[in-house]
């Protein structure tokens, strides 16, 4: 087998049949959406200046003046990205990530260096990989929690994949202790400025108020998904063709574990230069993700913290890929064959952009056809006959379902919490429990449906269907969801504020 040929085995691949699959699903989605934009009475509310909606004033809009035909449900990938400046600018945005992280983990895989970060962690830690696992999925967690991850936690999947694989495990702990775990410390916020300090703001609470019951929070939650990563990972151990991804990782394993391979790429004297270059410029991510936070917590102009908001990605992009290409030229690869390592992983990630034109699509179908706000109607007016503790839940769901079509946690907040605080304040509810109900739900759907396309990307990353996916996560997400409405209710209770 020729040098070539080796390159191109290696870095990230999403297979056809996994593009294949999730495709129909999206399709399927956006032909349902159609169908609601004709059979849902359209309808809309008075907004304020800021975008959130005036409660009281939803109104009826005659269907022929909307104007939306069933047929253009077939050219939404177009018209989201001509007419939806802001969807096609972030999905712009995810696709440039994606095609960058591809380019270059094939470099970082090529040069040895991903090998020789396995190898170091497995000798270091092959003895309490248990206790490494409970480690990650906690720094995972508390970069979310606390700075507000989400999207780069991307880039930290096929690492952790490869780490979990190389440990004995299977893709899915991988996931789990990346992904999984970052999603849900996005759930279980502390101080997250999009989630926790956009929500209390618009409910007129103080900035990060109610810290204390938010701690609990992000403990039953991490209690509950390192026990099960565990108690996952261990029966894996004991037996790995009960993995639902067997199948897949036995390509991933020759990928990444090959032994010949691992033993010449660690022959390369340079590799341990190469691995300090790459991991300082990840360490340099999390400086500027850091001071970002930071500097959203003390700006209070809305334009100049949007714009700072998105700099952890940016700066994860760029660093990722300076730190990726560098390492690879210090291990020796360089010239055109450092230019075409990182063509190739590109090339081989590019099949998942259109998938991220379909979610744009789906939303840009229900704004269009301007159903969003009747079903925010309808749904407001049954809620209210509900007493407290039944509300809280009703809450939680309501927004589990908006998140479905609208991924977007800001553009949630303004769209709900309009109509959901002068609820909650007939209801009796303190504030500090809605903003609870929208962390946890907002965070744990993050990564649920096949509309999310961080989640979508990920588990492509590393040839999972979405079926496999869920019939993995169905357990965990469960006793998540059920530990969320134990404390919700709690929250109700005591009147958390």
């Amino acid at each position: 087998m020729t040098t070539d040929e080796k390159q191109n085995q290696g870095g990230l691949k999403i297979n056809k049949k996994t593009i294949i699959g999730i495709t129909v699903l999206l399709i399927a989605i956006m032909l349902f959406a159609g169908v609601l934009t004709q059979i849902v009475p359209t309808g809309a509310y008075d907004t304020n200046p800021d975008g959130s909606i005036i409660n009281g004033t939803y109104h009826l809009i005659d269907r022929d003046e909307v104007g939306y035909k069933f047929w253009r449900v077939f050219v939404s990938p177009i018209e989201a990205f001509i007419y939806s400046t802001s969807d096609a600018m972030t999905g712009v945005a995810i696709i440039l990530f994606i095609i960058v992280i591809g380019g270059t983990f094939l470099v970082l895989d090529n040069s040895g260096v991903l090998k020789y970060i396995m190898t170091t962690i497995v000798q270091k830690f092959g003895k309490k990989k248990y206790a490494l696992l409970a480690v990650m999925t906690l720094a995972c967690m508390s970069l979310s929690s606390f700075a507000g991850i989400l999207e780069e936690s991307v880039t930290l999947v096929p690492l952790a994949v490869a780490i979990s694989l190389s440990l004995g495990w299977d893709s899915f702990v991988g996931l789990g202790f990346s992904l999984i775990s970052v999603a849900f410390g996005y759930t279980a916020a502390t101080f997250n400025p999009f989630n926790v300090g956009l929500v209390q703001s618009m409910a007129g609470l103080p900035m990060f108020s109610g810290l204390l019951f938010r701690l609990l929070v992000f403990a039953v939650v991490y209690g509950v998904l390192v026990g099960f990563l565990i108690n996952y990972a261990k029966k894996i151990e004991k037996n790995p063709k009960k993995s639902l991804c067997y199948e897949t990782d036995i390509e991933l394993r020759k990928r990444f574990l090959d032994e010949d391979e691992t033993r010449k790429a660690l022959e390369n004297p340079n590799l341990g230069k190469a691995t300090k270059a790459f991991v300082g410029a990840i360490g340099g991510v999390f400086i500027i993700t850091i001071l970002c936070f930071i500097a959203q917590r003390l700006i209070t102009n809305s334009s100049i913290s949007d714009i700072i908001s998105y700099l952890p990605m940016v700066s994860m992009a760029i660093l990722f890929t300076v730190g990726g290409l560098r390492a690879g030229y210090i291990s020796g690869i360089r010239g055109k064959k450092l230019a075409k390592g990182f063509k190739d992983g590109a090339l081989a990630i590019l099949p998942a952009a259109p998938l991220i034109i379909f979610i744009i699509s789906i939303t840009y179908i229900l704004k269009t056809g301007q159903i969003i706000d009747t079903l925010l109607y309808q749904i407001y007016e049954h809620i209210q006959s509900f007493g407290p503790y039944t509300s809280i839940i009703m809450i939680f769901i309501v927004i589990c379902i908006f998140e479905f079509f609208i991924g977007s946690g800001t553009a949630k907040a303004f769209l709900l919490m309009p109509l959901l605080i002068p609820l909650v304040d007939m209801l009796s509810i303190e504030r500090q429990s809605l903003v609870l109900a929208f962390c946890l739900s907002d965070g744990f759907c993050n990564i649920l449906f096949p509309t999310s396309g961080i989640m979508i990307i990920a588990i492509g990353l590393v040839n999972i269907s979405y079926g496999k996916y869920m019939r993995f996560t169905w357990k965990l997400f469960t006793l998540e969801f059920a530990a969320g409405i134990l404390l919700m209710m709690l929250a109700v209770l005591i009147g958390y504020k």
